[in-house]
């Protein structure tokens, strides 16, 4: 039935190798089809509540360094948008850091005071970013996103 054993079939790669090589070849249009209707959803009743206004015309950089992603995001007019501007501030860690934070497994305070996660640039747009995040009860894990970010750390985990 098979032409050859499945032992002798190439592995596939590890999800943070194919992200690591695939992300710098993806055009921001695409990233942004992508990327901004999951946070405008993931956000709706925050930036609807005005929770987020002070980031508006203000960027802010999110640096994964072990997947080799960054992802500069402004906000125009209650919506997410990402853009190719440098950020005013970078938060900047591992993807595992970042999963942590958006699910809440760990506390987001406790993330920065042990230096996994890192606010570069201007610190005060950081921390108020890093407190919208925190403020949010239930995380980021809801919906698409959360659904996403699961299927990623359940991939990951089998790449060790």
């Amino acid at each position: 039935m098979f032409p050859l054993p499945l032992a002798r079939l190439p592995r596939p790669p590890a999800p943070t190798r194919l992200i690591r090589t695939l992300d710098p070849r993806v055009p921001l249009t695409l990233k942004r089809q992508l990327i901004e209707p999951l946070l405008n959803r993931t956000f709706a009743e925050p930036l609807a509540e005005g929770e987020f206004d002070a980031l508006e015309g203000r960027r802010i950089s999110l640096h994964v360094d072990d997947l080799g992603v960054q992802l500069t995001l402004t906000l125009e007019g209650e919506r997410f948008r990402l853009t190719r501007e440098a950020g005013e501030a970078t938060i900047r860690g591992g993807w595992r850091e970042f999963l942590c934070l958006a699910t809440r497994r760990e506390d987001p305070d406790a993330l920065f005071f042990q230096r996994r996660l890192v606010i570069e640039g201007d610190t005060e747009l950081g921390l108020m970013v890093k407190n919208l995040l925190d403020s949010r009860e239930e995380g980021l894990a809801q919906g698409r996103l959360g659904e996403w970010l699961v299927r990623f750390e359940r991939m990951a985990r089998h790449e060790r």
